[in-house]
């Protein structure tokens, strides 16, 4: 007679032990069996325990597989998923290298299994993985050239458990930050790079692109390769990604999009801005060489084009008269050395760039080219404007405003939507300038004396326009033409005014006079705040924040009461429920940044710079210290300058300056609202004689 169909014969093992064959009842709960199989070996506590297949893949029984088990079928009696997930969680945290690595290889193997996944995720365990790759690797990093094989397979293990972990998608990809795919991407570019972590980093920056609505991190992964990437390979990927019309797709989906731009979008389009940018490093760094005829054929060129003539061959005349022909035209063009303007393309920057742009401006614009060319070439009045040396002296100018060869800058969100409007925006950019320039110099009727002056109005002028942050090329010429040298000077004459308005010596003593009063203003405001309270986290060396506490101070600013709180409070917190106490009297002295005493202790922390910019100390009695970490900058500047004003020292934090001058300037354009259209004198004046008589005055009683 055949067994039940509920009825699964199965062989259980259990390290140390016999196997035993035992029959299964599908029916019964999955704890149950378990519990029977533990009192099988005499094993407490089967809560603690699991059953997994016996093969390569040692995934857990669950009650949604366990219908999976099949006849004859080996399992494993094991610690369950969440003893398993606690235990690791503890050992890749370990200060032995070889037992972190044997760690990190089990939960690569274990990671597989969704179940156990699962846990270690509640555990909080993809935030340690991300901070071992962000910070946790940095110190391993020194033992690698006597620890090369160790190391590769500690990182090699670490993303083999974080890609398997994400590959069940518990976790979404949108939730990493931007540091974290800085350091992946360095691996990708790092030419020594052990093979197996090159393959698992280039599968989670595609798992990242492929599977996040964020186009943030698509942007964040291309500027990261781009940074780590070496300087020969960055023109190849610059190239490919051209070939991917990036730029087109970039301009339609971001930043056309009808959906706003965020800070941090707007900080990787910059990054992406100076890196497009900074590609150009090279032509602007390397000089001409006057004996190389490829290079001289350009300037060749350039001459053909704006004289529409041809290179005569040798025989035709003499060398003399062509020599005499080609310095004419070269003088024409504007270059300083009229024999060999080869010579003009020697320093650096510009270099060959500004040779490059010229023969841009001459082949896709070429009626302005000639236009300019011809117009000046022609004056016999001085008030020439040298094409040559006007286009070198333009393409450095805009280089430095562009910051060509700088690193971009951690905080800035300053991108120009106009550059992402065409493949060749810097030349477009040119283009645009150089015919401002032309046309600034005739508003100014400059001569060659005058030069640099041009130059300065022309660089204001470019300044004021993109800092209107026009969406297109277009736009910006538009807004150069409202720009004229005429409304540049209206413009530095009402800005001078208004300054000098504000540099007589009345309003620089009322100004000195208001000046304590709105300091003392500020004051109460950070003692009101420090009243009210703040919720501050309490972050150990593994950053797990998930714990509080809140600190105010008493109404009669005498006193600082302080507690734990099991989460984040919604409002304020009362006194009475804060245990510890902190006089303000017993206060020596506030400590901010890496002098503070938590921050030396806790190596990630200190490593974390956002944190540390975030961190202050109070000292009290002899060598006491009560720790803070700010959530925000604006909460450090409030809680340092209360802290300070308490101890009547000078509040000094950004925050405070900004202030000054935001409510210093409200007061006295308020105070001088009455003198509108009124010249204010530089002294008072004089006292009037005492009158005559007094029969004017009228007797109220």
């Amino acid at each position: 007679m055949p067994p039940p169909a509920d009825i699964v014969k199965v062989a259980i093992e259990w390290p140390g032990a016999f196997p035993k064959l035992m029959e299964i009842d599908q029916k019964k709960p999955l704890s149950a069996i378990i519990k029977e199989v533990c009192e099988g070996w005499s094993l407490g506590n089967h809560e603690n325990f699991a059953l997994q297949i016996a093969d390569a893949t040692n995934f857990y029984i669950t009650e949604k597989n366990r219908n999976d088990i099949k006849n004859g079928s080996i399992l494993r009696l094991t610690t369950s998923p969440y003893q398993t997930a606690v235990q690791l969680h503890e050992r890749i945290q370990s200060s032995s290298m070889d037992a972190k690595l044997e760690a990190l290889k089990d939960l690569a193997n274990a990671s597989r299994d969704i179940t156990f996944a699962q846990e270690f995720i509640n555990l909080d365990g993809i935030s340690l993985l991300t901070q071992m790759v962000e910070s946790g690797t940095e110190r391993y990093q020194k033992l690698q050239k006597i620890m090369k094989p160790c190391f590769g397979d500690l990182l090699s293990f670490t993303l083999t458990a974080f890609v398997e972990l994400m590959d069940h998608g518990i976790v979404s990809w949108d939730t990493f930050s931007v540091a974290f795919i800085k350091k992946i991407a360095s691996y990708v570019n790092k030419s020594a790079m052990d093979t197996a972590v090159l393959q698992r980093s280039l599968a989670i920056l595609e798992s990242m692109v492929l599977n996040t609505d964020e186009s943030t991190y698509t942007i964040a992964v291309i500027n990261a390769l781009f940074l780590k990437a070496p300087e020969e390979k960055r023109q190849e990927m610059a190239h490919i990604l051209a070939q991917k019309q990036l730029r087109s797709i970039i301009l339609s989906n971001v930043i056309r999009s009808p959906t706003a731009i965020n800070d941090e979008m707007a900080h990787q389009l910059y990054v992406l801005q100076v890196l497009t940018f900074n590609l150009l490093e090279d032509r602007m760094m390397t000089k001409m060489d006057p004996q190389d005829q490829a290079q001289r054929d350009i300037i060749f060129e350039l001459r053909r084009i704006a004289f529409d003539v041809e290179c005569e061959p040798n025989s035709s005349g003499s060398i003399e008269k062509r020599k005499s022909m080609y310095t004419r035209d070269y003088k024409k063009l504007g270059f300083i050395n009229h024999v060999n303007p080869a010579v003009d393309f020697t320093q650096i920057p510009p270099g060959m760039l500004a040779l490059d742009n010229m023969l841009y401006f001459a082949r896709h614009h070429q009626d302005a080219y000639i236009r300019i060319v011809l117009e000046n070439s022609s004056r016999e009045d001085k008030h020439e404007c040298p094409f040559g040396r006007s286009s070198i002296e333009l393409t450095k100018m805009l280089c430095e405003i562009l910051k060509v060869g700088e690193l971009p800058s951690e905080n800035c969100h300053d991108f120009h939507p106009m550059f992402f409007t065409h493949d060749r925006s810097f030349e477009e950019f040119f283009c645009i300038c150089i015919q401002l320039l032309n046309k600034t110099w005739k508003e100014m009727r400059a001569t060659s004396e005058d030069f640099n002056k041009v130059m300065q109005v022309v660089r204001e002028q470019i300044m004021r326009a993109l800092t209107l942050k026009p969406n297109s090329l277009d736009q910006f010429k538009s807004r150069l033409q409202n720009l004229s040298y005429t409304e540049i000077l209206k413009i530095r004459q009402s800005e001078r005014m208004n300054q000098e308005d504000f540099q007589s010596r009345p309003i620089l003593e009322l100004r000195e006079k208001i000046q304590p009063e709105i300091m003392e203003l500020i004051k109460q405001q950070r003692l009101n705040r420090l009243c009210e309270g703040t919720c501050f986290r309490k972050i150990s060396s593994r950053r797990r924040q998930d714990k509080f506490w809140y600190c105010r101070l008493s109404p009669n600013h005498k006193v600082l009461h302080y507690g734990d709180l099991e989460e984040s409070p919604q409002g304020e917190v009362p006194h009475d429920s804060l245990q510890d106490k902190l006089p303000v009297a017993d206060i020596k002295a506030v400590i901010t940044g890496k002098d503070c005493p938590h921050m030396k202790e806790k190596g990630a922390l200190k490593q974390n710079k956002e944190v540390l910019e975030l961190a202050f100390s109070v000292l009290y009695e002899s060598d006491e210290y009560l720790n803070f970490i700010a959530p925000d900058k604006h909460e450090y500047c409030v809680w340092t300058d209360g802290l300070n004003a308490l101890l009547g020292k000078e509040m000094t934090s950004d925050y405070t300056k900004s202030d000054m001058d935001t409510l210093l300037s409200m007061e006295m354009k308020l105070r001088l609202l009455d003198l509108e259209n009124i010249q204010i004198p530089e002294a008072p004046p004089p006292i009037p004689k005492e009158p005559s008589n007094y029969d004017f005055v009228y007797d109220c009683n």
